[in-house]
């Protein structure tokens, strides 16, 4: 007898994992089944299909091979959408640009990527010429006309459609050879310095997606919403895991709360991920564009710790909320906060405050976890310890690109290492407390600002608040709110925001001053508390 672990991989038991085949299996089994929907166009599965061939066969045609990057600058579009699946049917790396960078950071993308091409919309053309300008050896363009987006100036020789026209849609794609090939490119949002490019492979983006359609209960009757944009972490792996399902995708170019709202009422909408941004936006709308959902709408939110009021609201508002947590680097998802029995016995404020933590490891994800960096031991679960999170398993990206240094830093001792301080809860549940480099220490004692941010946020009159380390003589640092104040109120004195805290905090833990104004934020909507810092420092 054979030994069992001696017997063959063959073609017939064995298929490298990637997401293209989720389109080749919605096609077979929904050709008709509308997947996209975005202003009067309809395109359904077996033309989505057809159209990312067709785009596959186009880039062949260009001269793009396999390994090579192609990039895509555009909002969350069809053409977005199809790219998923046509850039890594041609065996190349999808790269997305964020639409809301500058011209130098689309440069050094470009450049630091070596693409061998560039997808870019129509209202892009401006900035994306400016950014090709200064790249010595530039990619050549397909421009995307979009009847949903504002005219724009033509950059390149051939516009989207006639380039898909100009392909056969029978040429087969290329399946990986390996599921470790690179699908993706992602670039962090570069907050201190140029960003890093963040290398992802086809088992993980396979892996991640299934993740997700199995945590966010996406089905074949599900229609997701895209707030969330496609150009972050591949759009956290949903441009994928809706295709896999089946689901329709309901493209938003512009991200209003009016839009939203309205979306949701005309299409059914029964899925949809936001930052915690654009939950305030929905929070803060207007009372006439506030159409309350038929049926609870899922939302999944990330990026940023969402404050348990603004969960809290959100769920008064018709929306039941899931909380992630996850980096550019594990395909976004990597922890969830998951539903537990006895939830829903909760009061609403107990269960928006369970529900705010960072949670247990995504379904995909081997193991997520809180240790002492200096010792790589778990930390105490008695959610007060602090360590650092970290991560392992099977959706970790490849890598930073052409970055040795960091790659050594990140992997150390077998984990990634995120940069984030987090607890390890009696229950198994982590919660982030803070970015290392954001913690404030006073008088020796640890504040985590997210803990205070909480606190701020619960304030009926603020909408948004910060909190960063401001230099003391007699504490070393103390606390610092940046807050904005809600539209539709009287805003608050600073000497009313201390005592809300005081009322509520540990003295020593509550802001000193406040300052009042809107927020710098990243270009994926994260508030930007270095540049906060940097206010605060000593001229």
């Amino acid at each position: 007898m054979d030994d069992p672990n001696t017997l063959p991989q063959l073609a017939a038991n064995h298929v490298p994992l990637s997401p293209i085949s989720f389109l080749q299996r919605a096609a077979r089994i929904y050709p008709k089944r509308v997947a996209i929907i975005h202003g009067a166009r309809r395109t359904t599965y077996a033309q989505m299909a057809e159209r990312s061939r067709r785009l596959a066969s186009a880039l062949r045609g260009a001269g793009i091979a396999p390994g090579d990057v192609v990039a895509v600058l555009a909002p969350n579009i069809p053409e977005m959408l199809e790219a998923h699946y046509g850039v890594p049917m041609a065996g190349a790396i999808l790269l997305t640009i964020n639409i809301r960078l500058d011209a130098a950071a689309i440069g050094f993308i470009l450049q630091h990527s070596q693409a061998k091409l560039l997808l870019v919309d129509r209202e892009y053309t401006g900035v994306a010429g400016v950014a090709l300008a200064g790249i010595e050896a530039a990619p050549p363009v397909v421009d995307i006309i979009d009847s949903e987006a504002p005219a724009g100036t033509q950059l390149g020789p051939i516009d989207y459609e006639a380039f898909l026209a100009s392909a056969s849609p029978q040429q087969p794609p290329r399946l990986p050879e390996d599921e470790w090939e690179a699908i993706a490119l992602s670039y962090t949002s570069g907050t201190t310095g140029n960003p890093k490019g963040v290398v992802t492979h086809h088992r993980g983006a396979y892996l991640n997606a299934c993740g997700n359609a199995l945590a966010f209960g996406l089905s074949p009757r599900s229609v997701y919403l895209w707030t969330l944009p496609m150009f972050h972490c591949n759009g956290w792996t949903y441009t994928w895991a809706v295709t896999l399902q089946g689901g329709t995708h309901v493209c938003l170019r512009n991200v209003r709360p009016e839009a939203i709202f309205a979306a949701i009422a005309e299409h059914g909408v029964t899925h949809m991920c936001a930052a915690p941004v654009v939950l305030t936006m929905l929070i803060h709308a207007p009372d006439a564009a506030k159409l309350r959902p038929v049926e609870p709408v899922a939302i999944a939110t990330g990026g940023a710790a969402p404050p348990s009021p603004v969960i809290a609201q959100m769920e008064g508002m018709g929306f039941a909320m899931t909380h992630l947590y996850g980096l550019t680097e594990c395909y976004g998802p990597a922890t969830i906060c998951l539903w537990q029995p006895g939830l829903e016995e909760m009061t609403l404020p107990d269960r928006a405050a369970f529900m705010a933590r960072q949670g247990v490891n995504h379904p995909m994800l081997e193991e997520a976890t809180v240790l002492d960096p200096s010792t790589m031991s778990p930390v105490a679960r008695d959610g007060t310890t602090l360590g650092e999170v970290m991560l392992r398993g099977n959706t970790v990206m490849k890598g930073y690109l052409r970055n040795p240094v960091a790659n050594r830093e990140v992997f150390a001792d077998g984990w990634f290492h995120t940069g984030d301080l987090g607890v390890m809860h009696p229950d198994g549940y982590i919660e982030v407390k803070d970015r290392a480099k954001d913690i404030v220490i006073s008088g020796g004692e640890n504040v985590s600002t997210l803990e205070v941010e909480e606190v701020l946020y619960a304030h009926p009159a603020i909408m948004e608040a910060a909190v960063v380390a401001q230099p003391d003589e007699k504490w070393g640092e103390v606390p610092h709110a940046f807050v904005t104040p809600a539209p539709d109120k009287d805003p608050p004195t600073e000497a009313e925001v201390i005592a809300w805290c005081r009322e509520r905090l540990a003295h020593f833990k509550c802001p000193k001053r406040v300052t009042f104004g809107p927020l710098p934020k990243t270009s994926t909507g994260k508030i930007q508390k270095f540049e906060l810092r940097q206010r605060l420092r000593p001229v």
